[in-house]
């Protein structure tokens, strides 16, 4: 296969004329090739369940979900890993995410970094990965040698290996037990994978870590029930989410919430068995944090 060849790399015939469009043109051409991405994610939605099944797996043997990228396609990964220990309180090592290049790469372009195989094993090694890890490599084009390296080492360790890419197939082949194909077509500029691309990747990452965290019993309803309440913004949704789960007020709300060491799902326990701290965080701790076998 030819560079020329992936999709990610063709010439988009519908924004050949891009450079001589007024601005709302550009706008609305560029929001007509973003509209294809939701069904480009849809006909990878039985790989990205796969993986979900994978990384719940993982998680309730005690092991880990990599992340692992270069350029945009790292940066998604490290932003997606940062934002589950916040949103669900779950431990910072649940999910990680590793950029070619290091954290400078986060702000700034790492050039080579991409094609780097020694450093995509010795990033694997920093971080400790054992068998039964889940490492998902994201390469939109599937031609960074850094991923690719990084898969088939994890592969060799017994990790399990997921490809995500937005292409029908990697240009470098890794040994994967899945490929997460999202063939989003040719960018609106000629092989800008931040683009289309780059959606498509946030939005594949979006789902994977969410549909894991729904899985594992860290969402009640449709609430963020294992939310870590760390500002006011999330106080008060705290405190909300109790209100509308009980017959408390506001205050009375806010109060147990506090009670509960700014435990959601603790305080909801207190309230629905009427029981103090340590009962509540053994009864969560018996049913494996899943709030719904508690209170219904």
């Amino acid at each position: 296969m030819d560079r020329r060849d992936l999709i990610t790399e063709q010439p988009n015939p519908n924004s050949s004329s891009i450079d001589i469009m007024s601005t709302r043109e550009i706008l609305e051409e560029i929001n007509k090739e973003d509209a294809k991405i939701s069904f480009a994610i849809k006909s990878a939605i039985p790989q990205i369940e796969k993986t979900v099944e994978l990384c719940v797996d993982a998680i309730k043997h005690r092991k880990h979900i990599f992340y692992i990228g270069a350029g945009t396609s790292g940066r998604l990964g490290v932003l997606d890993a940062s934002e589950m220990p916040p949103t669900f309180s779950v431990p910072e090592d649940w999910f990680q995410g590793i950029i070619a290049g290091g954290d400078l790469a986060l702000r700034k372009s790492i050039e080579g970094a991409e094609d780097e195989v020694k450093s995509a094993i010795n990033d694997l090694n920093e971080y400790n990965i054992q068998k039964g890890d889940v490492i998902i490599g994201i390469s939109t084009s599937g031609a960074a040698k850094y991923v690719q390296a990084a898969l088939n080492h994890s592969k060799k360790i017994g990790c399990k290996t997921i490809y995500l890419i937005c292409n029908q197939e990697p240009f470098y082949d890794a040994n994967v037990d899945l490929i997460i194909s999202i063939k989003v077509g040719p960018e609106i500029i000629t092989g800008s994978t931040r683009m289309k691309a780059g959606t498509a990747t946030k939005l594949a990452l979006n789902m994977i870590s969410t549909a894991t965290m729904v899985r594992l019993g860290k969402i009640y309803g449709n609430l963020m029930v294992d939310l870590m309440v760390v500002n006011e913004k999330l106080v008060d949704r705290g405190v909300r989410i109790i209100q509308d789960l009980t017959d408390l007020n506001y205050e009375d709300s806010s109060a147990m919430l506090f009670s509960a060491e700014k435990s959601v799902k603790t305080a909801l326990v207190m309230i629905n068995r009427k029981c103090n701290l340590d009962e509540a965080r053994k009864i969560l701790e018996r049913s494996n944090g899943i709030l719904r076998d508690i209170i219904d």
